[in-house]
This record gives C-alpha cells, structure tokens and sequence, in this order.
C-alpha cells in the first residue's frame, strides 16, 4: 500500500535576481500575484492535496517570509472592531497552525537538489511532495492534489510533466517516456537541460514533485550536475530501473513561469480576468490598451 503524502518541501532560498530591485528589500515569494504572495498559491496547492507539514528551505533575508505566516492579531482585531468580516475571513484563512511549518537554512546556493537534501532530518522515511512557488498552475483540481491522486496508484516517484516548444527544452528537466497510460507516463530516461538536438522528447519537468527518500539518499552523494550545481533531476533519474520507479504526471491546467517577469505579468492578467470582481474593469482595460495599438499600426 502507498503511504499517503503528508510533508512538502517548499524551497525558497533563491535571492530573485531577476526581480531586483523588487528583491532587494521583499523576498521574491512574497511578490503579490493580484492580491496574495506567490508563496500563498503554493501553499493553498498543498493543503488541497492533504499536506499537513510544510518545510521551507530558506536563507538569509528571508525573515519578511517566515513573518507572513505569523498571526497578526491587532490587524484581525481591528478588522473585527470595523465590521470588516468578509476581509478578516480572508486574513485568517492564511493562517498557519502552530508547528505546521518549519524553516531549514540552506547556507549554500548549490543547487535545487542541495536545497531539497537540506530537509532530509524532517523527511525522515517518508514519501514528500517538492512544490516550486516561481511554478503557478491555474487547474480545476490543483495540480499537486492530481498527483496525489495518481501517485496512490503508482507508488514510486511523481513528477508534474507537461510538453514545451522544441526550441525550450533546453531550460528544463526532459523526460523519455517508455509507455503511456492516459494522463500517467512510465519514464525510462531524464535529462537535465539538454541541448535541443539531444531533447529526448518535449515532455519538461514542472516544478511539483512526490518523492521516496531513496532520493534524499541519492542527494547526499553530492554530485554536481548541469551548471556546477546539485540536480534534483539527476537524484531522481538514478531511480530509473529500480523497485519505485519513476513516473510523470501530464497535469490538466495552465503553468505560470512566475519566475520570470513576462511569465509573472501574464500569470497576473490571466489570474485577474479569473476573477468576477476585476474581470470587467481589466477587460476593458485590456481591450482598449489593444484598440490603440492596433490603431498606432
């Protein structure tokens, strides 16, 4: 029988270079998409899928982040005195139990799959979900609770897979699938950012993982892999061939590269129109931003 997946780590130790000089004072996962920080999708994504501990893998300026899962009670009382039920519901619902989360410090920046072996002591013997927060999928069923579901199925390593232009690949973890079962991919082969030439197929990882702790174990032999640095993808192609196995999940929904600026601003207009209280005013918005390009033509 498989364990159900209650532990997630969440690493976030990265400095968000690419939003300075946002970053240079607000950790990049507290970055609002719309009105709630990027860290707050991924932890909603989690909850949905039965995750009851949360491990962050942080580092040094990350203070603002730990600070946002605290409770704010004069704000919470000051919105009960104004009769502002509607916004301390929204407020509270952020909220984190005592003890759900705990921070691990990663004192290096050696690589995704360093960050992920940082966790191991609170791992423990345990299947783990790895969720990525820069990765935002808008989905009908969260895509972490998709695999999930499959992963009581499979058993063995999970990863969230979807196809990308040919000319993409080389920016990601690259799966070659040995056979296909609807949505779920038996993977016989990983690959981390090959050159397009040698791309096995266009199937790229996506930042969602549920892992064994063989995997853990796989880390702490410390290999460096694509840029000098600690691959998780490599970590976890070494399962390739054994008892777990590796699969991929081709998850229903739309990825978000919040990562990225264009990625971050697309996220926020498509998240935006998602919305009934903010779709009319942005439509138009949008519509008439359009309108006057077309015109300038």
């Amino acid at each position: 029988m498989t364990r159900r997946v209650t532990k997630a780590v969440f690493p976030v130790a990265g400095m968000g270079t690419r939003f300075l000089p946002a970053t240079k004072a607000v950790p990049k996962e507290i970055l609002t998409l719309v009105d709630r920080p990027l860290i707050q999708y991924a932890i909603d994504e989690a909850r949905a899928a039965g995750i009851t501990e949360f491990i962050f893998v942080t580092s040094r300026g990350k203070s603002a982040l730990e600070d946002y899962f605290d409770l704010a009670p004069e704000l919470e009382s000051k919105l009960e005195k104004s009769g502002k039920t509607e916004l301390l519901e929204i407020l509270r619902s952020t909220n984190m139990e005592s003890g759900a989360i705990a921070y691990i410090r990663q004192h290096q920046a050696l690589g995704l799959g360093h960050a992920v072996w940082c966790a191991r002591r609170l791992i423990g013997d345990e299947p783990f979900a790895v969720i990525l927060p820069d990765d935002v999928i808008s989905a009908e069923v969260p895509c972490l609770q998709q695999m999930v579901e499959a992963h009581a199925e499979t058993g063995g390593n999970m990863v969230a897979a979807m196809e990308v232009p040919r000319e993409k690949v080389s920016a990601y973890g690259v799966l070659d699938v040995a056979e296909v079962r609807g949505r779920v991919l038996k993977v016989r082969g990983m690959v981390e950012k090959p050159p397009v030439d040698k791309a096995p197929s266009q199937l790229a990882v996506i930042g969602r993982y549920i892992l064994t702790p063989k995997v853990l174990e796989n880390l702490g032999q410390m290999r460096k892999g694509a840029g000098g640095e600690i691959q998780l993808t490599d970590a976890i192609a070494a399962e390739i061939g054994s008892s777990d196995g590796i699969y991929g999940l081709r998850f229903q929904g739309q990825r978000f590269d919040c990562g990225s600026k264009a990625g971050f601003l697309q996220a926020t207009l498509a998240f935006g129109l998602a919305r009934p209280d903010l779709r009319d005013d942005l439509m138009e918005f949008v519509e008439d931003v359009v309108a006057a390009r077309r015109a300038a033509q």
